[in-house]
């Protein structure tokens, strides 16, 4: 008995042995996998594509962590999202790396990786296949969906927001295994952490509860369930919706909280333009792209323009599909749970962002498929091999395919990537793979236009303006490339309509005063600079210039 027990312990420890070193080998692949896909990154410039919201103009972000910013960041709704730990993290950045752009590139390329290693580390505790959660996390990894949220630094709530959904997944295994209140605050708290990164993460509820089902199989039912109503009132079940309750409710503060923000910036599209209709039809149809776009990931942009209204025949052809893959993973939930898990984790995940409250211009995001595509590629995995087993496959072909996808996916991300180094080669490739994308127009001018190319800028604005005559950031941007090449007389036409578009944009009052004065219309400068200080009464440069305007009208009168 002796020798058997030492036998056992002996192949115990083998066993764990070889555990951890399979692991260690599985984490250090996709360590190396995706830091050499994303490594360029760090020579990268910002983009100003938001970049400037967030970091090189933003003036608590370059003052760096101190008690008032902190302060700041817990209570701004700027930029339309209450995110203080995306600002706070932003902050740190800026007090190591100040506004070199790779450091803050570096820091987002990190996140990705610790994500990819909790994944599959969070996977492989609740199923128990660790292949196969290795494949999903490399998926998750390398797939060029995925760049827009890394290699842009405005995307750190992303990256961030996802790190702490997957410690709050950790957690829940851990309450799932051994229920008691500590675990359970623990589960409560990095929840928390997640929404003060973005405010996406309120359908993590919602992920938890489908968890419950596969893999963690905490839905125990003791007695036959004859129908939907019994299962809902069983005991078991009602504790398990009853325990999320407390996330539910953080979930709808935040995005109260998230709405007024919106509001506050302007953000939210208004109904008029983009009606019920419109929006519905986008949001079926763009459930559908994504899926596309998951499998043949080409002609990816930071910017797609949104079409108005879709095709009824994409509209009901979407509906189809939709409806009968929900159908049909419904029907195999008990022989394939995971199925069921996978599908409805991406649809449920993308409802925040997929157009029903319509929040800028854009149709689709590929940002917003980094936590949704999840279920997605668990729905592959699994299925894959069940798939193999059933048409008696050799392991050696799932092995082949998987390191294919896995090289290609490689291949288009470091090639994606590469289209973010600077906002000149960004917005071009979104103007080659798109079509009337007035956004990326007018921020081609505006990076030109930084680089001190006026001329070059004003033809991209004047496309923009082409596409979309009342887009106030063109018609402001190209009166003020105009004023700079001298010429006030059309610089101040543009500078109006900007205004009869937004008629309290502080910067285009002031701009516009600025082009008077230098035309000697000093009153109706004078006048314009204090509207805009009645809009913003702490703009600096207005006050300025109001001041000269005061000086030069008073020298004008002595004069006379």
């Amino acid at each position: 008995m002796l020798r058997l027990n030492g036998l056992f312990t002996t192949n115990a420890k083998i066993g764990k042995t070889f555990f951890i070193r399979s692991n260690f080998f599985y984490c250090l692949i996709l360590i190396l996998l995706t830091f050499g896909v994303y490594a360029q990154v760090f020579h990268f410039d910002f983009v100003h594509y938001d970049d400037h919201v967030y970091v090189t103009d933003n003036y608590h972000v370059k003052i760096g962590l101190t008690v008032e910013n902190i302060r700041w960041a817990l209570t701004s709704l700027d930029a339309g999202f209450w995110h203080p730990l995306t600002w706070l993290s932003l902050m740190f950045d800026h007090d190591l790396y100040g506004l070199n752009a790779g450091g803050y590139h570096l820091t987002n390329v990190l996140f990705h990786i610790i994500n990819t290693l909790l994944l599959f580390n969070v996977l492989g505790r609740m199923t128990g296949t660790w292949g196969r959660s290795f494949f999903v996390a490399a998926l998750f990894a390398l797939h060029p969906l995925h760049v827009e949220s890394v290699a842009w630094i405005a995307a750190r709530k992303d990256v961030l927001s996802t790190f702490f959904m997957l410690l709050t997944l950790w957690g829940y295994i851990g309450y799932g295994q051994k229920h008691n209140v500590f675990r359970y605050f623990g589960v409560v708290f990095f929840f928390i952490l997640g929404l003060m990164a973005k405010s996406m993460l309120v359908t993590l509820p919602f992920i938890l509860l489908l968890l419950d089902w596969w893999p963690l199989q905490r839905f125990r039912i003791e007695t036959p369930i004859n129908n939907v109503k019994q299962f809902l009132c069983s005991k078991n079940t009602g504790w398990l919706f009853l325990e999320k309750i407390p996330l539910l409710v953080l979930a709808v503060g935040v995005s109260v909280a998230t709405i007024i923000a919106e509001e506050k910036v302007g953000a939210l599209t208004p109904m008029i333009s983009f009606p019920v209709d419109a929006r519905l039809s986008n949001s079926l149809v763009s459930y559908v792209l994504y899926i596309g776009k998951m499998f043949c990931p080409v002609n990816l942009a930071v910017f797609y323009p949104h079409p108005g209204a879709w095709l009824a025949g994409a509209v009901v052809l979407s509906v189809l599909f939709l409806g009968g893959i929900s159908y049909f993973s419904i029907h195999l939930l008990k022989k394939y749970p995971y199925f069921a898990v996978g599908w409805f984790w991406y649809l449920g995940t993308l409802v925040p962002v997929i157009g029903l409250v319509q929040v800028g211009m854009h149709a689709m995001a590929d940002r917003y498929t980094y936590i949704p595509l999840i279920g997605l590629f668990i729905v592959i995995t699994w299925g894959s091999v069940d798939l193999c087993k059933r048409l008696s496959c050799s392991k050696l072909l799932l092995l082949v395919l998987a390191f294919v996808i896995i090289t290609a996916f490689s291949i288009q991300t470091y090639i994606q990537t590469s289209y973010w180094q600077n906002p000149v080669v960004l917005f071009r490739h979104a103007l080659q793979v798109t079509k009337d994308n007035y956004i990326a127009y007018n921020n081609l001018g505006a990076s030109l236009a930084r680089r001190g190319m006026p001329d070059a800028a004003i033809n991209q604005y004047k496309e923009a303006l082409c596409i979309m005559p009342r887009y106030l950031e063109a018609n402001f941007n190209l009166g003020a490339a105009l004023a700079d090449l001298g010429n006030y007389k059309e610089a101040i036409d543009y500078y109006r309509r900007a205004l009869a578009i937004n008629p309290i944009f502080p910067e285009a009052h002031n701009n516009l005063a600025v082009a008077l004065a230098a035309q000697g219309n000093l009153e109706e400068a004078v006048r314009h600079f204090r509207l805009a200080l009645n809009i913003r009464p702490d703009y600096e440069g207005a006050q300025n210039n109001l001041r000269i305007a005061e000086q030069e009208r008073q020298q004008k009168i002595k004069e006379q």
